[in-house]
């Protein structure tokens, strides 16, 4: 077999693990990450893309990483990465997946006890091996061996951001380029935001399948077609992501899109309604338990809760987790929406690991319709993301200020903050004299995620009641899929942040998507103020916003509940007052 942009994408991935694992520059390991990434999110094979001779156009593709990409065409190999493979064994890679071992540990591993697998750790902690090298101990060691049950448990879903630009890019295709479409969705957990997805579901409305059938299979993103039928087609794309197309007569594409967008739970409740009601409902069209009249088709999903008497449920909600109950009631949420957010509270310039300088965010933002921003560059304890010390975070000061003088004639403030760290003593980075000199301070755990409950509920409690601490950012500190959140006391956290007046965070990077839509709901219910912030890092950052969004609506989180919604006036007010006196503002 060829190789493949799949293929590409593992190589580079391999790559910056092997360069981790030696301890190279952090620059070079995020290098062949982004390729990777874009080479998992490329709709074209990548071997068409070489004979153009456009492989540096591909994102964070330049003249040296298009070298290798142009040598594993050819060759089906990379002699880069069979010289780092000749240095340190590929298995430890499989190791860094553990949650809690990193570069150090796992190198430790390798150099100390000769430990190169996955297995091979277990086999050492449960035998108190681990417990003897330096720096670790038996609760280290009982934490690495809870990680490795962890990861034994991990699914082969992708990322929602993955497979949301494969099926837009399915479906944009489609429509430009074939007549007769009526309507075109994306169906499944994609649409209702699950933050992994497994495989990609497509309708389409319209009377000509043959035609939107033979482009879908003949993509250029298509690595194996798996099924061709009329009204119904299955591909493997270059990602990996299996694909299913389905063409229906317009007439019943509201009861299919119902019963394709799911979930299984919400369906199974939907046939239940209609049984109440004389009826039986499939994914075609309703018809009565008697059997006495034709079947009643629904061109339309409104239709299909009219026949149930239910208003229109968004697809967010559809879960079995009480919908129902409240669209009977009369009380579902007034869901939050894109056109309610006037503000991204949480981003990095070049000042830390940020790649655009503080006025090219502004711009970027003010693009894209805000009001107001707060550049929250890394703290200094944050070393692998070149964080700022008090000295640096004054000197930035000045620019911020000059850069908010420039843009709020044309509709944009520009105010300083910082993503502060929590350290693993529970400490905070900057002392409370920096803190009271910003106007938005985030803290956030990155490191010791693996203490106990009640060591790291108690570092987050800590920063939370700090009076100049406004924001917690991603607060479990999860990575998605390798990276399972901080087991904390979610309700004590709750608690505190409600005593407090504390912000809790819904970062939308969707890596993180953390809080995620249970903690969410748990949260508003307790009357806890939540964020939405994109944690840019470049201009791209800024589109992820789509999924912070998404996710607080499968979280039944409505305007009300995020300070993003606040007018840059009253965003001012809220700045400047009282922690404890914020939940009315």
């Amino acid at each position: 077999m060829p190789t493949t942009n799949r293929d590409i994408a593992e190589t580079f991935e391999t790559v910056a693990d092997l360069l981790q694992l030696k301890g190279e520059n952090i620059h070079r390991v995020l290098a062949y990450r982004n390729a990777a990434q874009s080479m998992r999110e490329l709709p074209r094979d990548i071997h068409a893309v070489a004979k153009d001779g456009k492989l540096t156009e591909i994102p964070f593709i330049g003249d040296t990483l298009a070298e290798k990409i142009e040598e594993m065409i050819a060759t089906d190999r990379l002699t880069f990465l069979e010289k780092l493979e000749a240095e340190i064994p590929t298995s430890l890679v499989q190791v860094l997946r553990v949650n809690g071992v990193g570069p150090k540990k796992a190198m430790l591993f390798y150099k100390e006890l000769g430990l190169k697998t996955v297995a091979e750790v277990e086999a050492a902690a449960r035998e108190g091996k681990l417990r003897t090298l330096p720096g670790l101990g038996a609760k280290s060691e009982k934490n690495i061996l809870d990680s490795i049950e962890a990861l034994a448990r991990r699914t082969e879903r992708v990322r929602i951001d993955i497979a949301m630009t494969a099926a837009e890019a399915i479906l944009a295709d489609l429509l430009e380029n074939i007549t007769g479409i009526v309507r075109a969705d994306i169906a499944g957990s994609l649409r209702r935001g699950r933050s992994t997805i497994g495989d990609i579901d497509l309708l389409i409305a319209s009377d000509d399948p043959a035609p939107i059938m033979a482009r879908f299979v003949a993509r250029p993103d298509v690595a194996r077609v798996l099924g061709n039928g009329e009204t119904k087609s299955s591909v493997e794309l270059l990602n990996g992501l299996q694909c299913d197309l389905r063409v229906l007569q317009p007439n019943v594409y509201g009861t299919a899109l119902v019963y394709f967008t799911g979930s299984q739970a919400h369906n199974i409740r939907l046939r239940s309604l209609a049984t109440e009601r004389g009826l039986s409902l499939n994914e075609w069209a309703f018809t009565t338990l008697k059997g006495d009249s034709a079947p009643t088709t629904c061109a339309t999903e409104e239709e299909v809760y009219a026949m149930l008497g239910l208003p229109y449920l968004p697809p967010e909600l559809r879960e079995d987790k009480g919908e129902i109950e409240a669209a009977r009631a009369g009380k579902l949420p007034a869901l939050i929406t894109r056109a309610d957010i006037h503000s991204d509270l949480h981003m990095h310039s070049t000042w830390s690991d940020g790649t655009l300088s503080i006025r090219e965010m502004a711009e970027t933002a003010l693009a894209r319709g805000l009001s107001h921003i707060v550049i929250t560059d890394h703290s200094h304890s944050l070393g692998v993301a070149n964080g700022l010390s008090v000295e640096r975070l004054r000197a930035q000061r000045e620019e911020i200020r000059t850069v908010d003088a420039e843009m709020t004639g044309r509709g944009l403030r520009v105010f300083q903050g910082t993503e502060m760290e929590i350290k693993t003593d529970g400490t905070l980075d900057f002392p409370d004299e920096a803190l009271a000199e910003l106007d938005v301070v985030i803290a956030s755990l990155h490191s010791g995620l693996r203490q106990e409950r009640e060591q790291v509920t108690a570092r987050l409690i800590h920063a939370i009641r700090n009076p100049h601490v406004d924001i917690i950012g991603h607060p479990r500190g999860q990575l998605i899929p390798n990276r399972e959140g901080a087991d904390l006391d979610m309700d004590a956290v709750f608690a505190a942040a409600r005593e407090s007046g504390t912000v809790l965070e819904i970062n939308a990077d969707p890596h993180r998507l953390d809080l995620d839509d249970t903690h969410a709901k748990r949260a508003v219910e307790l009357g806890v103020k939540l964020s939405i912030d994109t944690d840019s890092h470049a201009a791209s950052g800024f589109e992820t916003l789509r999924y912070g969004l998404l996710t607080a609506r499968r979280g039944w989180v409505r305007a009300s509940d995020v300070i993003n919604t606040l007018s840059t006036d009253d965003f001012i007010v809220w700045m400047h007052s009282d922690k404890t006196a914020r939940h009315d503002i």
